[in-house]
């Protein structure tokens, strides 16, 4: 049995609460803080304009050697303004509940991020995130962070 793994990042963003919530819940922004060699592309034709409770998105990526794969993940929990959730229902993962949180402070806005994920075939999955996943789905916030900074 494959274990549940766990990432947390937080970043301070220099703009106001009502300027993060409407960038970071409208799903069009995702591909914007993507890397473009994940292939990422919305494919749902009826995702909405902002996030909401039982909202389903479907995406095309590619993480490994270019190979497309179908993604879809639904919005289970919003509070406007301070946090969403995604939930994978279909996809590469087992398991995959990504918190999006935000928080006003005196200097902007704390965004945090905490995805708890479990890859498929027990101790194969283990090793593969042990090999590449982790350092990936690093390599994704990082950037996104980068991406972030420099829009802000």
């Amino acid at each position: 049995m494959s274990k549940v793994y766990s990432i947390k990042t937080v970043q301070l963003l220099k703009i106001s609460l009502d300027e993060a919530w409407d960038f970071f819940s409208s799903p069009k922004n995702l591909q914007k803080i993507t890397p473009e060699k994940l292939g990422f592309k919305i494919i749902s034709k009826h995702h909405g304009e902002k996030m909401y409770p039982g909202q389903i998105i479907e995406y095309k990526v590619s993480p490994i050697l270019g190979i497309p794969l179908y993604w879809m993940t639904e919005i289970t929990h919003v509070e406007d303004r301070k946090y969403f959730v995604d939930e994978q229902r279909f996809g590469p993962y087992q398991l995959w509940h990504h918190q999006h949180h935000f928080r006003e402070t005196a200097a902007g806005v704390e965004m945090t991020d905490i995805v708890h994920y479990k890859l498929p075939m027990g101790f194969l999955g283990d090793i593969a995130n042990a090999l590449m996943v982790k350092k990936q789905l690093k390599g994704i916030f990082d950037y996104r962070y980068e991406v972030v900074e420099k829009l802000f």
